[in-house]
């Protein structure tokens, strides 16, 4: 499947888009099956937010309509949708009018090892820490410079993941997933306020948990509350859900709820 850049196909891009000059704009990860993405309205939700909190006039319709044409082509895979400003002249200051640009890459699915999610994966435990930014916190803007250097840190296959933490060591997230521990039947994410990505998939499992009745907490994870916690698990769009069995000597079991939120997972994704 070729790329497309504003809803046609092409291999390049001007030199003058803001995207790359500044890393101005956003992007999505979308898991394809039959055709259609599983999670199109989280995705949708998260991107209108993204281009409402950084003033980018998109389209949000020919947006959708684009990434549905784009995944019925593809089939099955992932397809990596960005949208930056578009092109601009030299210096920080938007352009008064701004041309949002397009763009949905294809590619297939990551070959995740099955043992991921049957036996849960250690973590590395990354010394780059996410800096805060409130107006910034939750976009999955274009500028990862930290994960980038977060996932430099450790190379091999014994870990799947790395833990990211704040200035102030609170535990916030993986680095290309969201993180959630157990504490006495309570299901706990980190609170997003001041940096971190909302990924989609945590989006629908916090919303899939409330429903089915279970205890949800959102708010901030010291570190040794998530060393004590009953159960650790790993979320994102494509894998669904990881348990996490260890970092830094600890251990942590597969347990019930882990596994409750693992098949919820594979619901959504229509695995």
């Amino acid at each position: 499947m070729p790329n497309w850049v504003d809803g046609h196909p092409a291999e390049s891009l001007s030199i003058k888009d803001r995207g790359l000059a500044y890393g101005d704009g956003l992007f999505e990860t979308i898991a394809v099956r039959a055709g259609r993405p599983p999670l199109l309205e989280y995705h949708m939700a998260r991107l209108a937010e993204g281009c409402r909190r950084l003033g980018i006039p998109l389209d949000l319709q020919l947006m959708r309509t684009e990434l549905l044409a784009y995944s019925a082509g593809l089939g099955a895979g992932v397809v990596k949708l960005m949208v930056t400003r578009g092109e601009g002249l030299r210096g920080y200051a938007p352009p008064v009018v701004a041309l949002p640009r397009r763009i949905l890459q294809g590619s297939p699915f990551p070959a995740y090892p099955e043992a991921n999610g049957e036996n849960g994966v250690q973590l590395f435990p990354c010394a780059t820490r996410l800096a805060e930014q409130p107006l910034l916190a939750g976009l999955k803007h274009l500028n990862r410079l930290e994960q980038v250097l977060a996932r430099a840190e450790w190379q091999g296959g014994d870990f799947a993941e790395g833990l990211m933490r704040d200035q102030s060591g609170r535990v916030i997230e993986g680095v290309f997933s969201n993180l959630f521990i157990v504490r006495d039947g309570a299901l706990v994410t980190a609170d997003l306020s001041r940096c971190g990505v909302a990924g989609v998939m945590r989006g629908a499992l916090l919303d899939s948990a409330r429903s089915a009745g279970l205890a949800v907490e959102v708010r901030d994870i010291p570190f040794d509350e998530f060393l004590r916690a009953d159960e650790v698990f790993l979320c994102n769009s494509l894998f669904g859900v990881w348990p996490v069995r260890a970092v830094e000597g600890h251990h942590w079991p597969v347990g019930p709820l882990t596994r409750k939120l693992q098949a919820i997972a594979r619901d959504l994704l229509d695995i």
